[in-house]
Protein backbone atom coordinates (compact mmCIF):
# COMPACT_ATOMS: atom_id res chain seq x y z
CA UNK A 1 0.00 0.00 0.00
CA UNK A 2 1.56 3.54 -0.54
CA UNK A 3 1.37 5.70 2.29
CA UNK A 4 3.44 8.26 1.14
CA UNK A 5 3.45 9.78 -2.23
CA UNK A 6 5.88 13.11 -3.37
CA UNK A 7 6.17 15.09 -6.37
CA UNK A 8 8.01 17.85 -7.90
CA UNK A 9 6.21 21.29 -9.04
CA UNK A 10 7.91 23.02 -11.78
CA UNK A 11 7.72 20.69 -15.20
CA UNK A 12 6.21 17.70 -13.31
CA UNK A 13 2.87 18.85 -11.59
CA UNK A 14 2.37 22.86 -13.51
CA UNK A 15 4.21 24.35 -15.87
CA UNK A 16 7.97 25.85 -15.40
CA UNK A 17 7.25 29.00 -12.51
CA UNK A 18 3.61 29.01 -12.98
CA UNK A 19 1.47 30.28 -10.34
CA UNK A 20 -1.60 27.90 -11.71
CA UNK A 21 -2.36 24.42 -10.34
CA UNK A 22 -5.32 22.19 -11.79
CA UNK A 23 -7.65 22.48 -8.50
CA UNK A 24 -8.57 18.96 -8.99
CA UNK A 25 -5.72 17.99 -6.93
CA UNK A 26 -7.02 19.83 -3.64
CA UNK A 27 -9.66 17.55 -3.40
CA UNK A 28 -7.82 14.19 -4.35
CA UNK A 29 -5.03 15.23 -1.13
CA UNK A 30 -7.91 15.49 0.73
CA UNK A 31 -9.23 11.90 -0.58
CA UNK A 32 -5.37 10.47 0.02
CA UNK A 33 -5.47 11.73 3.62
CA UNK A 34 -8.36 9.96 4.07
CA UNK A 35 -6.94 6.53 2.98
CA UNK A 36 -4.27 7.14 5.10
CA UNK A 37 -1.89 8.98 2.28
CA UNK A 38 0.45 11.61 2.88
CA UNK A 39 1.30 14.18 0.06
CA UNK A 40 4.15 15.88 0.02
CA UNK A 41 5.23 18.72 -2.68
CA UNK A 42 8.68 18.85 -3.23
CA UNK A 43 10.45 22.03 -5.38
CA UNK A 44 13.56 23.98 -5.58
CA UNK A 45 11.01 27.17 -4.78
CA UNK A 46 11.17 28.43 -1.09
CA UNK A 47 8.30 27.08 1.41
CA UNK A 48 6.08 30.41 1.19
CA UNK A 49 5.60 29.82 -2.71
CA UNK A 50 4.83 26.15 -2.61
CA UNK A 51 2.50 26.89 0.67
CA UNK A 52 0.58 29.36 -1.37
CA UNK A 53 0.30 27.05 -4.40
CA UNK A 54 -1.63 24.34 -2.23
CA UNK A 55 -3.01 26.77 0.31
CA UNK A 56 -6.65 25.19 0.50
CA UNK A 57 -4.82 22.22 1.70
CA UNK A 58 -1.33 23.21 3.34
CA UNK A 59 -2.56 21.60 6.79
CA UNK A 60 -3.16 18.23 5.74
CA UNK A 61 0.54 17.75 3.84
CA UNK A 62 4.45 17.83 4.26
CA UNK A 63 6.53 20.58 1.81
CA UNK A 64 10.06 19.90 0.79
CA UNK A 65 11.22 22.94 -0.33
CA UNK A 66 15.02 24.69 -1.70
CA UNK A 67 15.54 21.47 -2.92
CA UNK A 68 15.25 19.62 0.08
CA UNK A 69 17.24 22.24 2.29
CA UNK A 70 13.86 22.62 4.40
CA UNK A 71 11.44 20.62 4.97
CA UNK A 72 7.94 21.97 6.61
CA UNK A 73 4.76 20.06 8.15
CA UNK A 74 2.17 21.49 9.26
CA UNK A 75 3.87 24.47 10.86
CA UNK A 76 6.75 21.81 12.30
CA UNK A 77 10.03 22.74 11.28
CA UNK A 78 10.91 18.77 10.17
CA UNK A 79 14.62 19.98 8.75
CA UNK A 80 16.65 22.58 7.84
CA UNK A 81 20.21 23.05 6.05
CA UNK A 82 22.38 25.82 6.78
CA UNK A 83 25.11 26.81 4.49
CA UNK A 84 28.59 27.58 5.32
CA UNK A 85 29.11 31.31 5.47
CA UNK A 86 32.40 31.05 4.30
CA UNK A 87 31.26 29.32 0.83
CA UNK A 88 27.98 31.90 0.79
CA UNK A 89 30.41 34.82 0.91
CA UNK A 90 32.50 33.12 -2.25
CA UNK A 91 30.05 32.15 -4.02
CA UNK A 92 28.32 35.41 -3.73
CA UNK A 93 30.96 37.56 -4.71
CA UNK A 94 31.88 35.19 -8.21
CA UNK A 95 27.91 35.45 -8.72
CA UNK A 96 28.06 39.06 -9.07
CA UNK A 97 31.04 38.47 -11.36
CA UNK A 98 28.57 37.19 -13.75
CA UNK A 99 26.16 40.48 -13.82
CA UNK A 100 27.72 40.91 -16.93
CA UNK A 101 26.69 37.64 -18.58
CA UNK A 102 22.46 38.57 -16.84
CA UNK A 103 23.21 36.25 -14.52
CA UNK A 104 20.50 37.25 -11.36
CA UNK A 105 21.28 36.19 -7.81
CA UNK A 106 19.18 34.59 -5.17
CA UNK A 107 19.70 33.88 -1.66
CA UNK A 108 17.07 32.16 0.02
CA UNK A 109 16.49 31.75 3.55
CA UNK A 110 12.80 29.81 5.12
CA UNK A 111 10.98 32.46 4.88
CA UNK A 112 11.99 35.04 2.01
CA UNK A 113 14.38 35.38 -1.20
CA UNK A 114 16.57 38.01 -1.22
CA UNK A 115 18.53 39.51 -4.57
CA UNK A 116 20.57 42.48 -5.25
CA UNK A 117 19.19 42.97 -8.53
CA UNK A 118 17.25 46.01 -9.29
CA UNK A 119 15.74 44.23 -12.45
CA UNK A 120 11.82 44.66 -12.53
CA UNK A 121 10.61 42.12 -14.69
CA UNK A 122 13.15 39.78 -12.65
CA UNK A 123 11.73 40.88 -9.75
CA UNK A 124 7.99 40.26 -11.41
CA UNK A 125 9.25 36.44 -12.39
CA UNK A 126 10.30 35.74 -8.46
CA UNK A 127 6.44 37.25 -7.34
CA UNK A 128 4.09 37.40 -10.01
CA UNK A 129 5.23 33.77 -11.23
CA UNK A 130 6.78 32.00 -8.65
CA UNK A 131 4.58 33.64 -5.87
CA UNK A 132 7.85 34.02 -3.78
CA UNK A 133 8.39 36.20 -0.42
CA UNK A 134 11.21 38.59 -1.80
CA UNK A 135 13.51 41.55 -0.55
CA UNK A 136 15.37 43.79 -2.84
CA UNK A 137 18.46 44.90 -1.10
CA UNK A 138 22.33 46.01 -1.75
CA UNK A 139 24.39 43.41 -0.28
CA UNK A 140 23.36 40.00 0.61
CA UNK A 141 26.12 39.40 2.87
CA UNK A 142 26.03 42.66 5.19
CA UNK A 143 21.94 41.17 6.05
CA UNK A 144 21.90 38.72 8.74
CA UNK A 145 20.51 35.91 7.12
CA UNK A 146 19.90 31.95 7.88
CA UNK A 147 21.42 31.19 4.48
CA UNK A 148 19.69 27.57 3.31
CA UNK A 149 19.90 27.56 -0.01
CA UNK A 150 21.95 30.23 -3.31
CA UNK A 151 20.22 30.62 -7.06
CA UNK A 152 21.67 31.39 -10.09
CA UNK A 153 19.32 32.79 -12.94
CA UNK A 154 19.75 32.93 -16.54
CA UNK A 155 16.47 33.96 -18.75
CA UNK A 156 18.96 32.45 -21.63
CA UNK A 157 19.65 29.54 -19.93
CA UNK A 158 22.35 28.48 -16.88
CA UNK A 159 23.46 24.89 -18.51
CA UNK A 160 26.27 26.39 -20.18
CA UNK A 161 28.10 28.47 -17.57
CA UNK A 162 27.29 25.87 -14.87
CA UNK A 163 28.93 22.55 -17.17
CA UNK A 164 31.60 25.12 -18.17
CA UNK A 165 32.79 26.46 -14.69
CA UNK A 166 30.53 26.74 -11.75
CA UNK A 167 29.27 22.85 -11.63
CA UNK A 168 33.59 21.52 -11.98
CA UNK A 169 34.60 24.19 -9.47
CA UNK A 170 31.97 23.52 -6.82
CA UNK A 171 30.64 20.20 -7.02
CA UNK A 172 33.04 19.10 -4.37
CA UNK A 173 32.28 21.21 -1.82
CA UNK A 174 28.14 21.78 -2.03
CA UNK A 175 25.13 20.20 -4.08
CA UNK A 176 25.18 21.78 -7.02
CA UNK A 177 22.29 21.27 -9.29
CA UNK A 178 20.10 22.27 -12.50
CA UNK A 179 16.91 23.42 -11.49
CA UNK A 180 15.11 23.61 -15.01
CA UNK A 181 16.73 25.42 -17.80
CA UNK A 182 17.25 28.78 -16.13
CA UNK A 183 18.20 27.44 -12.66
CA UNK A 184 21.22 26.13 -10.85
CA UNK A 185 20.64 25.63 -7.18
CA UNK A 186 23.82 25.59 -4.71
CA UNK A 187 22.46 23.69 -1.23
CA UNK A 188 24.89 22.26 1.66
CA UNK A 189 26.65 19.39 -0.11
CA UNK A 190 24.19 16.62 2.01
CA UNK A 191 20.85 18.49 1.02
CA UNK A 192 19.11 16.72 -1.56
CA UNK A 193 15.00 16.28 -2.46
CA UNK A 194 16.05 12.10 -1.72
CA UNK A 195 17.72 12.68 1.75
CA UNK A 196 14.57 15.02 2.59
CA UNK A 197 12.35 12.21 2.06
CA UNK A 198 14.23 9.46 4.04
CA UNK A 199 13.46 12.15 6.85
CA UNK A 200 9.99 12.04 6.08
CA UNK A 201 9.92 8.64 6.08
CA UNK A 202 11.91 7.78 9.19
CA UNK A 203 10.08 10.59 10.93
CA UNK A 204 6.52 8.62 10.13
CA UNK A 205 7.66 4.99 9.62
CA UNK A 206 7.34 4.42 6.28
CA UNK A 207 9.31 2.37 4.18
CA UNK A 208 11.03 2.83 0.39
CA UNK A 209 8.36 0.11 -0.92
CA UNK A 210 5.32 2.15 0.32
CA UNK A 211 6.73 5.31 -1.53
CA UNK A 212 5.90 6.96 -4.64
CA UNK A 213 7.34 9.65 -6.26
CA UNK A 214 7.43 12.03 -9.49
CA UNK A 215 9.79 14.27 -10.80
CA UNK A 216 11.21 15.47 -14.51
CA UNK A 217 15.09 17.25 -14.09
CA UNK A 218 18.30 15.91 -12.12
CA UNK A 219 16.97 17.42 -9.10
CA UNK A 220 14.59 14.78 -8.92
CA UNK A 221 16.80 12.02 -8.90
CA UNK A 222 17.68 11.40 -5.53
CA UNK A 223 13.73 11.19 -4.49
CA UNK A 224 12.72 8.91 -7.19
CA UNK A 225 15.65 6.76 -5.88
CA UNK A 226 14.43 6.67 -2.39
CA UNK A 227 10.77 5.83 -4.06
CA UNK A 228 9.47 2.32 -4.26
CA UNK A 229 6.96 3.51 -7.46
CA UNK A 230 9.35 6.41 -9.24
CA UNK A 231 7.83 8.09 -12.15
CA UNK A 232 9.29 10.47 -14.42
CA UNK A 233 7.09 12.51 -16.61
CA UNK A 234 6.98 12.06 -20.11
CA UNK A 235 8.88 15.85 -21.10
CA UNK A 236 11.65 14.78 -18.47
CA UNK A 237 15.29 14.73 -18.99
CA UNK A 238 16.50 11.15 -20.17
CA UNK A 239 18.71 10.95 -17.25
CA UNK A 240 15.49 11.12 -15.33
CA UNK A 241 13.56 8.24 -17.65
CA UNK A 242 16.36 5.75 -16.89
CA UNK A 243 16.06 6.77 -13.04
CA UNK A 244 12.53 6.14 -13.14
CA UNK A 245 10.58 2.84 -13.02
CA UNK A 246 7.32 4.25 -14.29
CA UNK A 247 6.58 7.05 -17.54
CA UNK A 248 3.36 8.80 -16.91
CA UNK A 249 2.02 11.77 -18.70
CA UNK A 250 3.15 15.32 -18.41
CA UNK A 251 1.80 18.60 -17.03
CA UNK A 252 -0.29 19.10 -19.66
CA UNK A 253 -1.86 15.99 -19.77
CA UNK A 254 -2.45 16.09 -15.93
CA UNK A 255 0.30 12.89 -15.80
CA UNK A 256 0.31 12.97 -11.89
CA UNK A 257 -3.62 13.97 -10.89
CA UNK A 258 -4.26 10.76 -13.34
CA UNK A 259 -1.75 8.26 -11.59
CA UNK A 260 -2.86 9.37 -7.80
CA UNK A 261 -6.58 9.34 -8.63
CA UNK A 262 -5.72 5.64 -9.58
CA UNK A 263 -4.67 5.19 -5.98
CA UNK A 264 -8.32 6.54 -4.88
Amino acid sequence: MIKLIATDIDGTLVRDGSPDINPEIFEVIKELKDKGAVFVAASGRQYPSIRRLFDPVHRDMIFIAENGAYVMCRGYEMFKSQMNSQMVEELVHEARALREQNVHLCVSTPECLYIESKDEAFADLLVHGYKNTIKQVDDVLKEDLDIIKIALYKEDGMQQIADETLIPKWKDKLKVVMAGLEWLDFMDIEVDKGHALQTIQSTLSITKEETMAFGDNINDIGMLRSAGESYAVKTAREEVKEVAKHIAGSYLEDGVLTELKKLL
